[in-house]
């Protein structure tokens, strides 16, 4: 390799993401699966913020690192990279650091700025002017 990007982390959108609401509201089906990443490294990043914001959104002052996640088993919402890719992101390894710290810097829970969603709004918008 030449330093570049490892040739299985590329593709033209095919990766996904799918959300699950864990507080069951949703029964055991995704709230939505998000198409469209254009790298595993996108989906993944997308994921990990994802998931960092709703646990934030669970955390309330005070709590313990435990409080924090049985809040976020309760109300929050997980963030799966789906596919079989070796290096696609999960929560589990990374929940309990969540939790005992709290984000610092808001770039940690944008999952908004990697949404790939997010280019067919702002096209949408571009026509309209």
């Amino acid at each position: 390799m030449s330093g570049g990007l490892d040739p299985s982390l590329s593709g033209n959108g095919a990766h996904a993401v799918r959300i699950m609401d864990l507080s069951g509201g949703n029964g055991s089906e995704p709230v939505e699966t998000i198409k469209g990443f254009r790298t595993l490294e996108h989906a993944n990043g997308f994921a990990r913020r994802y998931v960092r914001d709703s646990l934030e959104r669970c955390r309330v002052a005070g709590m313990t690192a435990e409080q924090v996640v049985a809040a976020w088993f309760a109300f929050g919402e997980d963030a799966e990279v789906l596919g079989d890719a070796e290096g696609a992101w999960r929560s589990g390894p990374e929940l309990r650091a969540f939790a005992e710290q709290p984000v610092r810097d808001g770039g940690e829970r944008n999952w908004r700025a990697l949404d790939p969603r997010r280019d067919g709004i702002e096209d949408e918008g571009e026509d309209d002017a």
